[in-house]
C-alpha cells in the first residue's frame, strides 16, 4: 500500500471506531486518513478475525496481526515546506490571533521583526488550515444522542485570581465536560492547560458522572490535538493512548454539523 505507515494505535482507533459501526466517511474525518487505506486496513483485519462483534480486547492483537501483515511498506516522510519556519512558533500564533485578537497583517509584521521570514499568503494558509483562523462561528441544534452516549469538553477562561502558592494573580481556567443529551455538566478548575490537568478532570467528571460516556467531543486542544484542522484533526498520541485504556471514542468538534460543538446553557465567569 503506498500510503503513510501508521502505528498500532492508529489502527486500534480505526477498529474501535468500525466496531461502533462509525461509517467510512466518518472515520476518516475523525482519523484524517485517507478513506481506501482505511478500507485496505479493516479487510486485512477482517482476514484476521475482525467483525463488530468481536470482543474488545482481541482488538489490539488484531491491529498487531494488520501492521505485521503491512510494515514492509515505506513510510512517506512529509515535507513541511513553506510553513516549516511557523511550526516552531504555533503556540505564539495561537495567542496572537485567539486570545490577544490580533490582525493577521499585525501577526505578519511581528514575525517580521522577530526574524520569521515566510509570505502573507504561507502565513494565511498555515493560520487557517494549522489554527481554523477565518473560519466562520456557527452554531447547530446538536444530533439527538442517548443518555451517556456523548459528551464534549473544552477549555473556558476564568480571569486573573490570586494564587496563594504563587504569591500572585494568575489567569485560571475551567475544564468544562458537558454530557450533551442532559446538558449536566462538570467543571474543573485549574491554572494550567497540561495534559495533566486535561486528565484530572476528565477523571473527576468520569467519578462525578458514576460512568464514562462512548464518545468524546474535543475542540482541539493542545494537549489533545496535534492538527487543528476543523475537518481533519491529529490527536496526540498520549491522548489517544488515553481514550483507548478509558474506552472512549474522541471526536472533533466541527462546525455546521449536527454531530459537532453544540452550544453551552450555562454560562460561567468570574
Amino acid at each position: 500500500m503506498g500510503h503513510k505507515e501508521y502505528s498500532v494505535t492508529d489502527i486500534l482507533d480505526i477498529l474501535r471506531r468500525a466496531k461502533a459501526k462509525d461509517s467510512i466517511r466518518r472515520i476518516t474525518r475523525a482519523t484524517g486518513m485517507d478513506r481506501n487505506t482505511i478500507r485496505s486496513y479493516l479487510r486485512i483485519a477482517a482476514t484476521h478475525g475482525f467483525t463488530d462483534i468481536v470482543p474488545d480486547d482481541e482488538l489490539a492483537e488484531i491491529a498487531s496481526a494488520v501492521i505485521r501483515e503491512v510494515h514492509g511498506c515505506d513510510a512517506k516522510n512529509l515535507e513541511p515546506g513553506a510553513c516549516a519556519p511557523l511550526l516552531p512558533h504555533r503556540e505564539l500564533l495561537s495567542g496572537w490571533l485567539d486570545t490577544e485578537k490580533l490582525t493577521l497583517k499585525k501577526v505578519h509584521i511581528k514575525l517580521g521583526r522577530m526574524g520569521v521570514a515566510v509570505t502573507y499568503s504561507t502565513l494565511y494558509r498555515y493560520a487557517r488550515e494549522e489554527l481554523g483562523f477565518g473560519g466562520q462561528k456557527v452554531t447547530v441544534r446538536m444530533a439527538e444522542t442517548e443518555p451517556g452516549e456523548v459528551a464534549q469538553t473544552d477549555f473556558g477562561k476564568m480571569g486573573l485570581v490570586f494564587d496563594p502558592e504563587s504569591g500572585r494573580n494568575r489567569v485560571l481556567h475551567a475544564l468544562v465536560v458537558t454530557l450533551i443529551r442532559s446538558r449536566y455538566l462538570y467543571v474543573y478548575l485549574t491554572y494550567l492547560q497540561t495534559f495533566e490537568a486535561v486528565i484530572n478532570g476528565l477523571e473527576n467528571a468520569w467519578t462525578t458522572f458514576n460512568g464514562v460516556t462512548r464518545r468524546l467531543i474535543i475542540d482541539n486542544m493542545k494537549t489533545a490535538v496535534v492538527k487543528a484542522d476543523r475537518y481533519e484533526p491529529v490527536f496526540t498520541r498520549t491522548f489517544l493512548d488515553y481514550s483507548q485504556h478509558r474506552g472512549f471514542i474522541i471526536d472533533s468538534a466541527v462546525v455546521r454539523h449536527p454531530e459537532g460543538k453544540g452550544p453551552s446553557k450555562t454560562r460561567y465567569g468570574t
